[in-house]
């Protein structure tokens, strides 16, 4: 590439609209989902604004049954389609992946744009069933979701949409990884978040196919009647619920792996230790994701299996303690005697590490198949599913956005601004999620309208929490809009990370760098060469 091409940052590159809607360069693709994914964030969170509160009294308060069951189902499914499925992979992963590999591109950049539009055309579609709005919750069990009169046809056409966009992104993540790592990247030295896209994309390919023939099947049953999952046509709707749940437990995976590889990216930069049990860590990507595929069954203990089958799904479903054990480990072992520097991106990779691990100490209770029985379907399950989703994913997508911030704008956000929106955030997530789980041990059962008047406390304290916790997301999205137009300008590399994304210019030229770059001889070697890190932060700090 010419001299005069590496010095246009992509940003200035193709700047009218037709320039951004018809872009192939995978940072500019990556810009555009994140942009998409974090409206319908906002949306689905406000639809769960309005759940807490119906839920702050007994009785109605301030909507009834059919809008408060649609409500419910319009969170649950944007926020598992529309955002979090997405989420990660498809901003962070665009952005980064081929960067970290010395890439210029992905393997299939017109693929790459085509993936989006395919997910933007499968969110249309979902989003037409607000015309009449399904009521099925986001699971779209059987056999109510083929008796319900509301448009669930659509919102599951969309979600099945929406998973070719899921497909064509894992499939080229997986070819890039292969066939266009620069000179000196082998596989031992891959970086852990790549480790993590890898595992994750292969999930994405094997997986999404089971849940959008499962959704095939639902669609034909309400069309023609011919009684897959129907019992009263001699149909089964546990069937359904294994097929969901096939594919539904592994998302689970899709969704937080990605956080794990953020996560295993900053903390190193962050306490200026090498990362503890590279090898363990990121091995143990590709062992959550494999033994993903053989623990769904946990999901269905309540739903009539045979003893046999409890015993066996239970006892597997320890399993996937092992391998994010592992990882915690080796997460702490690197803060140990490290030299932390409690910035942005570290405070919410501390944050991600405390919530995650009171998600993973919880969901043993949902793998033993005693307190299972117990607490199944109560708010424990909320609880546990928030701190892993939200507390994980969603946590671990706000580390990724202040720690790469600079790289991919070019800009700084406030530090002190950064704090407190993280601060609100971490008060209200607790404060919303955490007393679910006093909830459930109680007995209160999850996606019920109204209960008894001895759960309100929690309730109403939940309902406070939320509402901290969505005005942190308000604060935090207005601070990084506004500091990516007009914050000051980074300088590059300010955190002195040894990785080869950070080597270019900030923000990047379109063809990521100027000549092809050959990878560094270690990325994780923090504080035990002369890395300039701690120079680096005394310098921006006294600046």
């Amino acid at each position: 590439m010419s001299h005069a091409d590496a010095s246009v940052s992509y940003l200035q590159e193709g700047r009218s609209v037709w320039g951004w809607l018809s872009t192939t360069d995978h940072k500019k693709i990556g810009i555009m989902y994140l942009y998409t994914i974090l409206t319908f964030f906002i949306l689905a969170g406000a639809a769960a604004l309005l759940v807490r509160l119906e839920l702050i009294a007994p009785g109605p308060t301030i909507v009834d049954q059919q809008v408060y069951n649609i409500l419910m189902t319009f969170h649950g499914a944007a926020m598992v389609f529309l955002f979090i499925v997405p989420g990660i992979p498809a901003t962070l992963g665009n952005i980064l992946l081929p960067m970290m590999i010395g890439a210029k591109d992905v393997a299939f950049p017109r693929l790459n744009l085509m993936s989006y539009y395919v997910y933007l055309v499968g969110a249309m579609i979902a989003l037409i069933s607000l015309l009449s709005p399904a009521d099925t919750g986001w699971t779209f069990y059987a056999p109510y979701s083929l008796k319900s009169g509301s448009l669930v046809i659509w919102l599951t056409l969309g979600a099945f949409v929406m998973g070719f966009a899921s497909i064509m992104t894992g499939f080229n993540f997986i070819v890039t990884i292969h066939r266009m790592r620069c000179p000196g990247l082998t596989w031992n030295k891959l970086p852990l978040f790549i480790w993590a896209m890898y595992a994750t994309s292969i999930l994405q390919v094997l997986a999404t196919p089971v849940v959008g023939m499962t959704l095939v099947m639902l669609i034909m049953e309400r069309v023609l009647d011919i009684g897959i999952f129907n019992p009263a046509k001699g149909g089964d709707p546990i069937l359904f619920e294994s097929f969901f749940w096939f594919y539904s437990h592994p998302v689970v995976y899709i969704m937080i792996l990605p956080g794990f590889g953020i996560i295993g990216e900053i903390l190193p930069v962050f306490s200026r230790r090498p990362i503890f049990g590279y090898k363990a860590v990121a091995y143990s990507s590709l062992a959550i994701a494999l033994v993903s595929f053989i623990v769904w069954g946990h999901h269905m203990f309540v739903s009539g299996m045979s003893d046999w089958s409890r015993w066996v799904f239970s006892f597997l479903t320890f399993f996937v303690a092992v391998p994010t054990a592992i990882k915690i480990f080796n997460w702490i072992m690197t803060l140990w005697k490290g030299s932390i520097h409690f910035e942005a991106p570290m405070l919410y990779a501390l944050g991600f590490v405390f919530m995650f691990s009171i998600a993973g100490l919880t969901g043993i209770h949902l793998a033993v198949l005693v307190t299972d029985v117990q607490l199944h379907d109560t708010y424990f399950v909320v609880a546990h599913f928030h701190y892993t989703m939200q507390g994980g994913t969603v946590v671990a997508l706000f580390a990724g956005l202040h720690y790469w911030f600079p790289m991919f704008t070019g800009r700084r956000y406030n530090e002190k601004m950064a704090f407190w929106g993280w601060l609100m955030l971490f008060i209200g997530f607790n404060l919303t999620f955490f007393p679910q789980f006093f909830l459930g041990m109680e007995g209160m059962p999850r996606r019920y309208f109204d209960y008894l008047p001895q759960f309100q406390t929690w309730h109403a304290i939940s309902t406070v929490g939320s509402w901290l916790n969505g005005g942190s997301y308000i604060f935090i999205l207005g601070h990084l809009l506004y500091a990516a137009f007009r914050g000051e300008k980074a300088e590059q590399n300010p955190y002195q990370s040894l990785s080869l994304e950070w080597q270019t210019t900030a923000p990047p030229p379109t063809t990521n760098f100027a000549h092809t770059p050959t990878f560094p001889e270690s990325i994780y070697d923090y504080g035990t060469m002369d890395d300039g890190h701690a120079g680096g932060h005394s310098q921006r700090k006294a600046g």
